[in-house]
C-alpha cells in the first residue's frame, strides 16, 4: 500500500511541476504557430511512447 501511494504522490507533484513549467516558463519561449510545430507537438508523445515500448519489448525478447 505505501509503494502505490508512493507513486501516485511523485506522480502528483511532477504533475504539478509540468503545470507551473508550463504556466510560467512556456510563455517566454517564442515558438512559431506553424503546421509543422503542431504536428511535432502532437506526434512526439507518442513517438516517444512508441520507442520505449519497443525498447522494454527488446529487452524482454533478450531475458
Amino acid at each position: 500500500m505505501e509503494n502505490q501511494l508512493g507513486f501516485v504522490i511523485k506522480l502528483f507533484l511532477v504533475s504539478i511541476l509540468i503545470s507551473l513549467l508550463i504556466k510560467y516558463v512556456a510563455p517566454s519561449f517564442s515558438i512559431p504557430a506553424t503546421a509543422t510545430n503542431g504536428l511535432i507537438f502532437v506526434f512526439l508523445p507518442i513517438v516517444i511512447l512508441a520507442i520505449a515500448l519497443f525498447w522494454r519489448f527488446q529487452t524482454q525478447k533478450q531475458n
